[in-house]
C-alpha cells in the first residue's frame, strides 16, 4: 500500500514518512509493519500494514485538493448537533478525525472554530480542534513547503475569510 519515502498522514500525529518496512512479532505473531518518522515531533511509530486502513493512514493530498480545501474551508453549514449537544459532538468529531479524510479534519475545525466564537469550548473541543489543526498544518506544510508558522498564519487566514 505504502513504500518506502512514501509521504502519509497518519490521524494520530499527522504528517509522516515512511521509512522502513520490516516483520516484527506482535503478540507471538510475525507481521509486517510500516515504520513511521514524524519529524515535527521527532518520534517513531510503528503501525502493522494490516491495520494501516484502519487507522486512517493515507497519502498526502496533492496541491490542487489541498487548494480546494482551502478554497472551500468555510462552506456548507455546522451540523446543529455540533453546536448544541457535547456528548454528540465528541463522537462526531472522533469518528472524522480518525477516519483520516482532510475534508472530514477541515470540517473539524470549520465547525469548532464557528462554535467558539458562539460559546467557550468545553476541554474535549479544545483538544479536538487543536489536534485537527496540528494535522491540517502539518499536511500544509508539505504539500505547500512552509514552516510552521507559515501553515499556522495560512489556516488563520483561511478561517478568517
Amino acid at each position: 500500500m505504502f513504500n518506502v519515502g512514501d509521504k502519509i498522514i497518519y490521524p494520530v500525529h499527522g504528517a509522516c514518512v515512511v521509512e522502513a518496512v520490516e516483520e516484527k512479532e506482535i503478540l507471538g505473531e510475525r507481521k509486517l509493519c510500516y515504520i513511521l518518522n514524524i519529524p515535527q515531533e521527532k518520534l517513531h511509530v510503528m503501525v502493522p500494514m494490516d491495520k494501516a486502513v484502519d487507522v486512517g493512514m493515507r497519502q498526502i493530498v496533492n496541491h490542487e485538493i489541498l487548494e480546494n480545501v482551502l478554497s472551500d474551508f468555510n462552506l456548507g453549514n455546522t451540523d446543529p448537533i455540533i453546536l448544541e449537544n457535547q456528548r454528540w459532538c465528541k463522537d462526531i468529531n472522533k469518528k472524522k478525525f480518525k477516519s483520516g479524510d482532510i475534508y472530514k479534519g477541515a470540517e473539524i475545525i470549520r465547525d469548532l472554530t464557528r462554535k467558539g466564537q458562539i460559546n467557550k469550548l468545553g476541554a474535549d473541543d479544545v483538544n479536538m480542534l487543536n489536534n485537527a489543526r496540528h494535522v491540517f498544518v502539518s499536511e500544509i506544510m508539505e504539500v505547500k513547503g512552509l514552516k510552521e508558522e507559515q501553515a499556522v498564519r495560512l489556516l488563520d487566514e483561511v478561517l478568517n475569510s
